[in-house]
């Protein structure tokens, strides 16, 4: 059974099982999975990235994984051009593309297109870099250009601050009433939106237990090489685990507190992604867990419909 022209995108929250649930519709469709996770697209970063294991990624095709140097950072806007590419890969050989991640805006870069920015400035870049030792000083700067920009930017995530408060002051217009102009909506393809929805107590327990494995597995060794490797400006080391790694190898914070504080920011990081998903139109969620046979049941149902009910592309 193949449909080169659907397109199946597999959301929710962190630690909901969204990779399970991939990996059970490739299989089943002949589909190819594109990463849209915006850490697990870094080389070297494994343990605190939660990518698919080599063998998962053995079992059907993946994209957008390893695929980005740790130094480096790519827009949302850089992720959609190269997704949209492989989407049109996907189809040619008449294979199912499954978009399966967490970056909100990535996703809606991806399918609903952005507005061009203006074009960096690294000398603004600097000094807004060097601000951003001023805890919390990027997102009030934000809040002040755009307010409605700085609600969904994480006053932690730099790299969105800086490109934001970047595009307010060279545009001299707020950033949120550009994403509204200029898009380019993703094009050729039916589009089905799962969305997994688990029970908020399950998920928080399964997201404490994933913080505390991946302290477990090494994740303190492996930000110790990686800080020998890249240095601290290395994009993932800001990211949910690293950074708690990072303040335990500096001596601010115990073992224990670093765990606690991982499980904590990993948990209000899912809260986040639920808000940011319930905006995204036409999604028909799945209450429980992808690595569940009844939710899986159920979405490759989904599919199955979405094959029946596809015309023509147009």
């Amino acid at each position: 059974m193949s449909c080169p022209s659907l397109l199946v995108v597999v959301i929710g929250p962190t630690g909901s099982g969204k990779t399970a649930l991939s990996l059970a519709l490739a299989e089943h469709f002949r589909g190819e999975i594109v990463n849209c996770d915006s850490v697990a697209m870094y080389r070297d970063f494994e343990i605190g990235t939660a990518k698919p294991t080599i063998a998962e990624r053995s079992r059907v095709p993946h994209h957008l994984l390893d695929s980005v140097d740790p130094t480096a950072y790519i827009t949302a806007g850089e992720y959609a051009s190269q997704a949209r590419k492989v989407l049109e890969e996907i189809k040619s050989r008449g294979s199912v593309p499954i978009v399966v991640g967490g970056t909100g805006l990535y996703l809606q870069a991806l399918l609903e297109g952005l507005f061009t920015g203006p074009e960096r400035s690294e000398e603004l870049r600097g000094r807004l870099r060097q601000r951003a030792k001023n805890k919390n000083y990027l997102h009030r700067l934000l809040q002040r250009l755009d307010l409605a920009a700085a609600a969904k930017i994480h006053s932690n995530d730099t790299p969105k601050l800086i490109r934001a408060i970047e595009v307010c002051l060279a545009s001299r217009r707020e950033m949120s009433e550009m994403w509204k102009e200029g898009r380019d909506p993703l094009r050729g393809f039916h589009i089905l939106r799962l969305g997994l929805n688990p029970d908020r107590a399950a998920l928080y327990e399964r997201i404490n237990q994933r913080a505390q494995q991946m302290f477990d597995s090494g994740l303190v060794e492996e930000t110790r090489i990686m800080l020998e490797k890249y240095g601290d400006s290395a994009s993932p080391l800001s990211s949910l685990g690293y950074k708690q790694a990072v303040q335990l190898l500096r001596g601010e914070v115990d073992r224990d507190t670093a765990i606690q504080a991982a499980q904590q920011a990993h948990r209000n990081y899912a809260k986040r992604q639920m808000t940011w998903f319930r905006r995204e139109p036409h999604v028909m969620w799945l209450t429980g867990f992808g690595d569940e046979t009844e939710i899986q049941g159920k979405a490759i149902k989904l599919v199955e419909n979405m094959f029946a009910d596809a015309g023509p592309e147009k």
